[in-house]
Parts: structure tokens; sequence; C-alpha cells
């Protein structure tokens, strides 16, 4: 059979110049109008990826970003430069698309430990090729990775990802533990399709001393065939791990935090559930976003940004950038949505936005 390839738009967000935020606080703090405050940053690095999974991009993955239009490795640093002196953000971690196809990573990382010593850094990887490059980002001051698994069945895999590398990715996590990237998690996504192995995938990862989280799936996919009657929420989940696990209820000590915790057969050993959907913490959200382009977005579900990357190379300075930061924050909208009767997706699939 041949395979039918068709055009995927990355999406074109609304961007903006220039934000109303006259009655915004005089706080230098990331502030909205529901008193929340962004202390949480996500860096999008760039929007290629070595997988192509089916709940995030299309086959053919996304259309390239011309490489003048990503930010370089000085412009991320400055910006998370402001983010930490100037705005509050008390951690920082890169995405993409996967940050390990970004060659300049380590200079990315090694510059922001420079500029903002003390603040974690951390990074979500899907960790095809860390073995060879953990130590090394350990070494320019990587702190923690987040790694994503759905599955630890190979077949299965690469149906998942469309790509047999479910040996690169084992090798990535033990490889990231020696290097101590501690603790490292494990993200897999809740669907019908990993539902059936979601026992085994924690069972493997209770074995190797990682920490996993299962996460609702989201209507960020690339194709757009998110269906909210299809999806398998935390409850469906709990009952599956339930028929093999003793868990019980730990919940979450920061607000903040996405995941809520269940203790393994007694405990120490957690697993946690980040369900976004059915028991979103919108409420309590303390993130703040820059895309690849250097735009920020304050909800992964707004299509509204506000461009940094034009004013910085226009010579704005770091007071003016802090300034429009602050305003685009300021307008965060109250949560994502998605139970509303007007919900529709963001034009921009997760690959596109950042993690």
């Amino acid at each position: 059979m041949t395979a039918t390839l068709r055009p995927v738009s990355i999406g074109l967000p609304r961007v903006r110049a220039t934000t109303d935020a006259r009655d915004r606080p005089d706080s230098p703090e990331l502030v909205d109008r529901f008193g929340r405050v962004a202390r949480d940053l996500r860096v999008s690095i760039t929007e290629k990826c070595s997988l192509r999974c089916t709940y995030c991009m299309p086959a053919e993955g996304l259309p390239s970003i011309p490489r003048q239009r990503l930010l370089s490795a000085d412009e991320i640093v400055r910006l998370v430069g402001i983010a930490v002196r100037d705005l509050g953000v008390r951690e920082v971690r890169f995405t993409g698309g996967e940050p390990l196809m970004r060659r300049d990573l380590e200079e990315i990382i090694g510059g922001c430990a420079a500029a903002v010593p003390g603040i974690p850094l951390s990074m979500t990887t899907n960790a095809v090729g860390l073995e060879h490059r953990a130590r090394g980002l350990v070494d320019a001051g990587l702190t923690r990775v987040n790694i994503s698994l759905d599955t630890v069945d190979r077949a299965h895999f690469a149906e998942l990802t469309r790509r047999d590398r479910l040996p690169s990715v084992l090798a990535g996590i033990r490889a990231a533990a020696r290097a101590g990237l501690a603790p490292v998690k494990v993200n897999a996504v809740l669907m019908p399709e990993t539902l059936v192995g979601a026992a085994d995938l924690l069972q493997w990862c209770l074995d190797a001393g990682v920490h996993l989280r299962f996460i609702e799936e989201m209507p960020l996919d690339a194709d757009q065939a998110w269906d909210r009657d299809a999806m398998v929420d935390a409850q469906r989940l709990l009952e599956v791990l339930g028929e093999r696990f003793e868990l019980a209820a730990v919940g979450r000590d920061d607000p903040a935090a996405p995941a809520e915790e269940w203790l393994v057969g007694g405990g120490p050993a957690t697993v946690g559930i980040i369900a976004s959907v059915t028991r979103n913490f919108c409420a309590d959200c303390d993130r703040t976003r820059l895309t690849a382009e250097g735009t920020v977005r304050s909800c992964l579900f707004s299509d509204a940004e506000t461009d940094l990357r034009a004013a910085l190379r226009s010579g704005a300075t770091d007071t003016e950038l802090a300034d429009l930061w602050r305003g685009a924050m300021w307008t965060k909208w109250a949560g994502h949505g998605i139970d509303s009767a007007g919900f529709a997706p963001p034009q921009r699939s997760m690959g596109a936005i950042g993690g």
C-alpha cells in the first residue's frame, strides 16, 4: 500500500505585538487576572522530533521552521535570564518537539546554568539518543528529565511512534539514572491503545526505580482526531491498575503540581495521574511558555501569542521584554474549557507548542 502524503498545518497563532494590561497590578511577577503567578517556564527549542507518535504528530512530521525563525542559543539564555531575574520564575524545562534534535542543546543548558545559577533546569524528552548525551548534559547543568514512554512492548511501541526505537529509549532511561538525573520521571499518554499495557508499564518502572505518571490525552494532536467520548479517563485507569496493584490515594503536596499521586503496594513507590481533562488543575496553573519561535503562550489552549523574538531582535531592553511578558500573562484564560459547548482545539499541536 502506498502512503498518501498530505499537507499538515503547523498552525498560525494570533501574534500580538502589544497587550492591554492597564488594569494589571504593579507587580514584577507574572500575575494574571485570576491571581495566579507563573513560576514554571517551559521553553520549546525545536519542532523537530525523532519519533512520530500518533497522538502528537502526523506520519510525515510537522513542517520545518526556518532556522532564522528559531530562537538562537544566546537568545534563549537571555530570555531565561529575564524570566528568573526579573519575573520570578523558579523552574525551567526545555521541550520540543524533541530537545535532543538541537545540536547546541548542551550550549543552551550551559548558558542558562551560568545565567541563572541554582535554578532547576529540566528537559522533557523521548530519550532516543540520550544514552550518548546524558553525561554531557549533566556536566552542562541539566538537573532532571521527564521521559515519554507509553509502552514497554516493542511491537506496540513501534506502532504508536511509527519508529522501532524502544531499545534506544530504555538505554536512555538507564543512562539518565547513571548520570544522576534524579528523579527520572516517565510520562505515558493514556489512550485506549495504551490502557491494556498500563499495568506492565507500571511494573517495569517500579523495577527500574523510575517514577511513572499517566497523562489523560488532550485535544492537542496534529490530526485533530481527539474524541472526548473515546478518551480513557483517570478513573478507568485506576480500575485497571487496581486489578493488579494495591493503590492508596496520596493527592498532591503542591496545588500547582499537575499529578495526583497514589501509593503502590503500600509504598514508598507511587504512581501519578495527570488528569488534565477530567480533574483539571487550571485554577492553580503556574506555567508560562515560550515557543521555539520566541512567542509567549500563556495557555496550551489559547492561540494568542506575544512576540518577544521580534522585540528582542529590534533592540528591546530587558526591561521592555519583561513588560511584554507580564502583559501576555495578565490576560491568561481561567481554564482550557474542554468541556464547554464552544470549545475549539488550538491551531497548533503539542509538538508545535512544546509540552
